[in-house]
């Protein structure tokens, strides 16, 4: 134990900073990292509007028509099971417009990417 007194001896240590392509999934080098991206950011969308309705997860299974443990997997991020096919399905049958745009990759981007953009009303 340090009397309170004593000095502590720093280590300034180098932290390597690299900077993030805007996908945690492609940062840490898995495949379909833009596939994985784009249904865990439509998981979130339908967490949080499961979340602002104050559902149950058994009242959200009932809207999605889907069992009670399904919905626990989507609250909590295991998103194995759900192609994003289905979890657009789950988006519109709560009432939200899923939008698809194509278009050329952006320059300097080394490869192409799906993105899902939030708008209004979540």
């Amino acid at each position: 134990m340090m009397p309170a007194n004593a000095k502590r001896e720093t280590t300034k240590r180098k932290i390597e900073v690299e900077a993030s392509s805007g996908n945690i999934f492609e940062d840490l080098g898995l495949p379909d990292a833009a596939e994985r991206l784009a249904k865990a950011e439509m998981a979130r969308a339908l967490r949080k509007i499961i979340i602002n309705k104050q559902w149950t997860q058994r009242r959200a299974a009932e809207a999605l028509h889907i069992a009670s443990s399904d919905v626990s997997d989507l609250m909590r991020g295991k998103l194995a099971r759900f192609s994003r096919e289905r979890l657009e399905r789950f988006l519109t049958a709560l009432g939200m417009d899923v939008h698809i745009r194509v278009g050329p990759r952006r320059p300097g981007k080394k490869r192409a990417s799906v993105t899902v953009e939030f708008l209004g009303g979540l």
